[in-house]
């Protein structure tokens, strides 16, 4: 794990959840997941958007040309758990993750590029659809 990833978890759990820096005010969750081959555990910090009783979270990987390894875990092993806080505690939430088809995934990405627009930016730097994963509560 990169040691800016250690530090956002560091700092979501000890202050509920919550972060600074370029996540300040925005709704993150941490991500734990399997390795798709090599069967680790792995644990992702990202933003999500609630939708209902459920996380959607989105794999951009910034623009990149191919999908984030966490996107490719999650279609392996989709029974995984989320971290999310309050600003007070932090909650373990067990969930399956599931990819949104395109009539339901269009809406809720129009809401993230909305909200976020760095999300548009990304869209803008590849040819890829991207993915988003639903996380709905077990």
């Amino acid at each position: 794990m990169s040691d800016w990833n250690q530090q956002v978890i560091e700092e979501f759990r000890s202050h509920g959840g919550r972060v600074g820096g370029q996540f300040e005010g925005a709704p993150l969750l941490l991500l734990h997941h399997v390795g798709r081959r090599s069967g680790a555990d792995r644990l992702s910090p990202m933003m999500y958007q609630q939708v209902g009783d459920a996380y959607a979270v989105f794999a951009s990987k910034a623009g990149a040309p191919d999908n984030p390894d966490w996107y490719h875990n999650l279609l392996a092993h989709p029974d995984v758990s989320v971290e999310v806080g309050d600003g007070d505690t932090v909650d373990t939430v067990p969930v399956r993750a599931r990819e949104l088809p395109a009539e339901e995934r269009d809406p809720v990405w129009e809401t993230q590029k909305q909200r976020y627009p760095g999300f548009a930016d990304y869209e803008a730097k590849t040819s890829r659809t991207i993915p988003v994963m639903l996380l709905e509560r077990r």
